[in-house]
């Protein structure tokens, strides 16, 4: 059985497609669907990517004093936003780490009474946009058919969206982070998925991720998701994570993210 795999960016197509001369200089490091660096005609950098527009959203951000790009065209699904400061980690550091848990903090309370917004959609009983995909645990081998049925078991018993007053990243790790010399957070980008929900869903995303990257990291993430979200923020990321990793890596890796699973799974 072939999966189904998310494309990465086409820069040439979409660049051709665009209405305004920009110029491609190169891909931006990490980052599994692809992004590139852009001049434009003044000679002013910024980043291309394939997203939705969140710009709104990261007014708010940066009203709160989070370092979010601001987003300079838009054209569905592309958006070509402010070029920050800083370089992604090579290595996350504790203080980078704890730089990040400031941010997560300033997220917290930013969109109170903004019921216009949807809550963050967990995808736990049925198929996410491109992510969050449930046939490839169900037909890869019997520890990820084990691990579904725990997650739509997890999703059948809870709302389909993680609500909230705070903003959340939605994908908050250390590759999604600009950082200066001392590790400081410079930068905070690949707001795509931002949303209103509760903001313990980012920290337990980026635990999940530094479990894996930097264990001894990790630990500064203990406590720090409420018992109450802590079941849908595990069911979501082990989904998302062994699905992500059935239809784009090797087995090794589905393994190493099937552990981790057991591994952080809320007792």
């Amino acid at each position: 059985m072939t999966l189904p795999r998310v494309p990465r960016l086409d820069i040439d197509g979409v660049l051709r497609e665009l209405d305004v001369p920009l110029v491609y200089e190169g891909p931006c490091p990490g980052g599994q669907v692809g992004a590139a660096y852009v001049r434009w005609p003044d000679g002013r950098r910024s980043v291309l990517s394939r997203g939705s527009d969140v710009g709104a959203l990261l007014e708010v951000a940066r009203a709160a004093g989070i370092p979010a790009p601001r987003y300079e065209l838009v054209r569905p699904p592309v958006v070509v936003q402010e070029l920050l400061p800083g370089s992604p980690p090579l290595k996350p550091s504790r203080v980078t780490i704890e730089s990040m848990l400031d941010v997560n903090r300033r997220c917290r309370g930013l969109l109170a009474g903004r019921t216009d917004l949807p809550g963050f959609a967990l995808f736990l009983r049925a198929d996410g946009p491109g992510f969050c995909l449930h046939e490839p645990l169900r037909t890869y081998d019997s520890r990820t058919r084990r691990l579904l049925d725990q997650v739509e078991e997890i999703g059948a018993a809870l709302p389909e969206r993680l609500d909230g007053d705070d903003l959340v990243h939605t994908d908050f790790h250390p590759e999604n982070v600009l950082v200066d010399a001392s590790g400081t957070v410079t930068g905070v980008i690949d707001w795509d998925g931002a949303t209103r929900g509760d903001a313990d869903f980012d920290l337990f995303t980026l635990r999940f991720d530094l479990t894996h990257r930097a264990p001894e990291l990790a630990r500064l993430l203990d406590g720090t998701v409420s018992e109450e979200a802590a079941p849908a923020c595990w069911a979501h990321m082990s989904l998302r994570m062994v699905d992500w990793a059935i239809r784009h890596f090797t087995a090794t890796e589905v393994t190493v993210w099937l552990d981790i699973a057991e591994r952080l799974r809320p007792l």
